[in-house]
């Protein structure tokens, strides 16, 4: 490793301890439902498609962020509802609409299959701020992966139509029935895509196509063990698979056409600083929480493992929660154990992501270990 990378890991663990200290709230999702349309073979959460699945109601919700905006300022969180698939509630709207006259943000994490042009623009007058579409590849591999047929085609025609959206928005022109729009009213959008092994083969033609479709922001991810991907091994990378997907997304940084992100999965070692537009940072529990749809009270939602602190359900209040506890988060020297103990990382990863760690604290897998061996130098 570089010095003059060195150095830039240690200004960002002292940035990190700052966050740390004040842990402000910038993004709050809402598990706003368990059901789904889809069966995909990654899922790592408890969604069901039957119409009896119960969702939270909103009223429930609106306390918690009634009780934030009493104490904190809200003028830089967001809301993101997530689930299951957040299209599935027909109350949507109405949710985010009372959420948009809180003067909070908000924004859902989908799979497109119901994001018709009707249904975009029910959101976009609801006052929706961010939309994030799944897409794990190109035609049969992102239908295979999600367990839907046409699923990519729909996907596609949605992300064509925000992206055709922002671009009318960019320009002051109308679009979807809106006669003049401004910069303002462009939303925030991305795509990100579950890289497996069908979709690694893809890696060009799925960026070509996003391109095509006037995509600009793209992230990607690998799956880590847990729900249905535990036992299933086409969905992991192999150490040189996934080295090349590391090696992909530095060259498509470099070529500048999309603009293109690493999730925030784990320590990279040598890739840190060239896959992402920041050093790795578990952000659970310091800038990140959750309410769950049973009404836990927990940080981010990719945490499948027992870490909650509280519910909203048993008389827990949000605010005190999130002011007075999250310990397991935010002092993480708990973690310095196992393969973790005497690794020479520990002091920029803390261990790494919460939502690689077992409910008994164990490291599910790191990602160092498909990566050629680094060391400080």
């Amino acid at each position: 490793m570089k010095l003059r990378q060195k150095i830039a890991l240690e200004l960002a663990r002292l940035q990190y301890r700052q966050q740390n200290a004040g842990h402000s709230l910038y993004q709050l999702f809402w598990e706003c439902t368990l059901r789904c349309n889809f069966a995909c073979r990654h899922c790592g959460s408890d969604c069901k498609s039957l119409a009896h699945v119960t969702d939270m109601p909103f009223e429930d919700f609106h306390k918690v962020l009634k009780d934030i905006k009493k104490e904190m300022d809200v003028s830089r969180l967001s809301v993101i509802m997530t689930g299951g698939e957040p299209l599935c509630r027909k109350d949507l709207e109405t949710c985010g609409r009372a959420i948009y006259d809180m003067g909070i943000a908000w924004g859902i994490v989908t799979n497109a299959w119901l994001l018709d042009e009707k249904r975009l623009i029910s959101l976009l007058k609801a006052g929706i701020h961010g939309i994030t579409i799944s897409l794990d590849g190109m035609g049969e591999t992102h239908d295979w992966m999600r367990g839907k047929k046409e699923s990519f085609n729909r996907a596609s025609l949605a992300i064509r139509r925000i992206c055709d959206f922002n671009r009318a928005a960019k320009d002051g022109q109308g679009a979807l029935g809106f006669s003049r729009l401004s910069a303002s009213d462009a939303i925030a959008f991305d795509v990100v895509s579950c890289i497996n092994k069908r979709s690694l083969k893809q890696l060009e033609a799925l960026k070509e196509h996003l391109i095509a479709l006037g995509v600009s922001h793209w992230r990607v991810f690998t799956i880590f063990p847990v729900g249905r991907a535990a036992d299933d091994p086409e969905l992991q990378l192999d150490a040189q698979e996934f080295k090349q997907l590391m090696d992909f997304i530095v060259a498509t940084r470099q070529e500048g056409r999309i603009h293109l992100d690493y999730a925030c999965e784990g320590f990279l070692g040598d890739y840190e600083g060239k896959v992402r537009d920041h050093f790795f940072t578990c952000q659970a529990g310091l800038s990140i929480a959750s309410i769950l749809s049973d009404g836990s009270i927990s940080a981010c939602p990719s945490i499948r493992s027992d870490y909650h602190q509280g519910n909203i359900y048993r008389g827990d209040k949000f605010t005190d929660i999130w002011k007075n506890k999250f310990q397991a988060y935010r002092q993480r020297e708990w973690m310095k154990k196992d393969k973790c103990a005497d690794c020479e990382f520990f002091r920029y990863c803390q261990g790494g992501a919460m939502h690689l760690r077992d409910g008994q604290g164990k490291l599910l897998f790191c990602h160092l270990d498909r990566l050629p061996p680094y060391r400080m130098r």
